[in-house]
C-alpha cells in the first residue's frame, strides 16, 4: 500500500510542473504561417487565431499568406490595406522596391513606415484608376524600371489621419513600378 502511495505521489509531483506552465498562444506570424508559442501573439507580431475559431477557420487563416507579388494594381492596393489591418511595417515594406538604397536608407524607411502605420489609414488611392480612360485611349502603363519617372496617374496615395495639432490628414505617395512581373512600390516622398 506504502509503494501505491509514493507512485501516486511520484506521479503528481512530475505533473504539477507541467501544469503550472504557462498556456500555448495559437498565432498567424507575419508570413501567414502558424506560430505556436508560449508568448503572446502581439508580441511576435502575429495575429491571434481565436480559440473559439473552428479548425477550418484557423487552417483558413493560416494558410491565406499575404500577396508577395501583385500582378495588378488592385492587388498591390488591397496587400497595401491589409497590411494596414494587420499592422505589420515589414508587410507594408515586402511591396516595396528597395533596390538602390542603402542598408541605412532601408532601416530609416521601415521606421518612417511603421510610424505611418500607427495612424488610421483613411484612403488609398490610385489618381489614374479614378476615371476610365475615354474610349479609344489605353491607360497610361506602370512604369518599368527602366523609365525615368512616372506619370502621376502612377501612383498610389495613402491617406492616413495627421498627428499633428489640427489633426489634418497627412498623404504619402508611392509610384508604381513593375519588375520581374510584379507591381512594386517605390516612395515618392
Amino acid at each position: 500500500m506504502h509503494r501505491l502511495a509514493a507512485l501516486f505521489c511520484l506521479i503528481l509531483a512530475c505533473a504539477a510542473p507541467a501544469a503550472a506552465q504557462s498556456p500555448i498562444h495559437r498565432c498567424i506570424g507575419a508570413n501567414g504561417g502558424a506560430v505556436f508559442t508560449d508568448q503572446p501573439c502581439a508580441a511576435l507580431q502575429a495575429t491571434p487565431v481565436s480559440a473559439n475559431a473552428s479548425p477550418a477557420q484557423a487552417a483558413t487563416q493560416a494558410t491565406t499568406p499575404p500577396t508577395l507579388c501583385a500582378a495588378t494594381a488592385g492587388e498591390l492596393r488591397q496587400s497595401v490595406i491589409d497590411a494596414f489591418a494587420s499592422g505589420d511595417a515589414n508587410r507594408l515594406a515586402g511591396l516595396m522596391l528597395w533596390d538602390g538604397y542603402g542598408r541605412g536608407a532601408v532601416i530609416a524607411d521601415i521606421r518612417s513606415l511603421a510610424e505611418l502605420m500607427k495612424q488610421p489609414l483613411l484612403d488609398v488611392d490610385m489618381p489614374g484608376d479614378a476615371a476610365p480612360a475615354a474610349a479609344g485611349t489605353a491607360a497610361p502603363p506602370i512604369m518599368d524600371t527602366a523609365s525615368a519617372a512616372p506619370s502621376p496617374g502612377q501612383q498610389l496615395v495613402l491617406h492616413v489621419a495627421g498627428n499633428d495639432a489640427d489633426g489634418s490628414p497627412r498623404e504619402w505617395r508611392f509610384d508604381l513600378v513593375r519588375q520581374a512581373g510584379c507591381l512594386w512600390l517605390r516612395s515618392a516622398n
